[in-house]
């Protein structure tokens, strides 16, 4: 799990698993961007018109003054569906890197 091995190598995550996106939890959201400075979001959609771009979207829009970093997205590849999903979805590596990324 990559916020464990977050932990293990001294960095602190705050995870948000949303169960819903129509409504999503707006002030869950925003209240934890405004503590960290940062945000990931991840889904198993194509980067280009999933979701996240969306949350992306309201985020910059409602925290830009608070954001330490860029706001980082982990989706699926923008590619057609392959038959081998392991290399298409976001994954334990792909989170890994990117927590890191907006870290440093």
């Amino acid at each position: 799990h990559g916020v464990t091995k977050m932990a293990a190598d001294g960095i602190e995550v705050e995870l948000i698993d949303l169960r819903t996106i129509i409504p999503w939890d707006r002030e869950l959201v925003m209240a934890s961007v405004k503590k960290t400075g940062r945000v990931i979001v991840t889904h198993e959609a194509p980067e280009t018109c999933g979701f996240g771009a969306e949350l992306v979207a309201s985020i910059t829009r409602d925290c830009f003054l608070n954001l330490e970093a860029p706001p980082k997205r982990v989706c699926g590849l923008d590619t057609p569906f392959p038959l081998h999903e392991k290399l298409y979805l976001p994954n334990e590596h792909k989170l890994v890197d990117a927590i890191k990324e907006v870290v440093n």
